[in-house]
């Protein structure tokens, strides 16, 4: 049996074990013992101290909020873009984004040219996640990933790993693991980085010598532009057009070829499908539907760019939405502009 194996056959027990003891019996995240197992792979994986490590695990508590919340209904909603599209397209993101966008142009400019991503979609990322950092959650970071890494098992692996994440991350920081504090998920500050996240792609963009998606944008503006940046984004490529259908098209093996790009523009538009001012694709692309009841399906024709925005959260629907914040603060910004606003 590998050592890897060996692991897992080891997490696979203490969480039995688990099930068996919950914390309501008095048990600590640290005496359970998936939880002594995740202390022991600390030690032997990263150096921690056995104590220390139980005494910060120890004082987180279980959440069962964090557990109601991510937990999906137990039936599926019917999936609608124009519901979707409405929670994140209102006046607050579109004014607060203009303003965003303004008190920090500077920071703004500077993301943009050196990783490449322009402005207003690094202003919708951050709107669409805590409108510009005024919901970033109220969770005490360490104790919502001890619920779900240790009281979740259907996605206590992921959550796991982001625990370990929180504590190396803690380290690094030379903060108390304790200190943290976002959603129910475990993510942090304006961006809303997951730990693991954070510890890849977050960067220091105002050169003071540590990272804070707490107090203020700006390490979260460079952060969020260099995420785009390492997943792909193509500086100045389109990221998105209306589909338009010539003839009889059957969309739906195309929408099912999947999110990333693969659909040749010339065979697109030889079957018909352009954009809607009637032009072959840009590039190879995805075909996005997005739909809602009793209402017409939209058809897009997504190129690099759009499935990028996808790597920060893998949901058409939370692409497009992105998409069209930053084309509408784009525009109302450049509106305000030129009437001297």
């Amino acid at each position: 049996m590998t050592s890897a194996t060996t692991a897992r056959f080891a997490r696979h027990l203490a969480l039995t074990a688990s099930l068996l003891l919950p914390l309501s019996a008095g048990a600590s995240y640290a005496e359970r013992a998936e939880g002594q197992a995740f202390i022991q792979e600390m030690v032997e994986r990263h150096g921690f101290d056995a104590d220390e490590l139980g005494t910060a695990l120890a004082r987180a508590s279980h959440e069962p909020d964090v557990i109601r919340l991510i937990t999906p209904p137990s039936k599926r909603g019917v999936r609608s873009w124009r519901n979707y599209r409405a929670r994140f397209l209102d006046p607050i993101r579109v004014r607060g984004g203009v303003a965003f966008w303004d008190e920090n142009a500077a920071l703004l400019e500077r993301a943009s040219e050196h990783f490449g991503v322009p402005p207003e979609i690094i202003v919708a990322i951050i709107g669409v996640e805590t409108v510009y950092g005024r919901h970033t959650g109220n969770f005490e970071t360490m104790s919502a990933l001890a619920t779900l890494a240790f009281d979740y098992p259907r996605r206590a692996e992921l959550f796991r790993g982001e625990l370990e994440a929180l504590f190396l991350m803690a380290r690094e920081q030379r903060r108390d693991p304790a200190s943290y504090y976002g959603s129910y998920a475990g993510a942090l500050g304006y961006p809303q980085f997951l730990p693991s996240s954070l510890r890849a792609y977050a960067v220091d963009f105002d050169g003071n010598g540590e990272i804070d998606f707490e107090s203020d944008p700006y390490d979260a503006i460079g952060s969020v532009a260099n995420y785009l940046h390492v997943h792909g984004w193509q500086p100045g490529a389109p990221i998105a057009e209306r589909a338009r259908f010539a003839g009889v098209v059957d969309p739906a093996p195309l929408v099912a070829a999947g999110i990333e790009p693969a659909l040749d523009p010339g065979a697109l538009a030889s079957i018909g499908v352009t954009t809607i001012g009637g032009s072959a694709p840009a590039s190879t692309a995805t075909l996005v539907d997005l739909e809602s009841p009793n209402a017409t399906t939209e058809y897009w024709l997504g190129y690099r760019n759009f499935y990028v925005i996808t790597r920060y959260n893998r949901s058409s629907f939370y692409a497009m939405s992105v998409f069209e914040l930053a084309e509408t603060i784009r525009r109302q910004r450049d509106r305000l502009a030129a009437t001297g606003r």
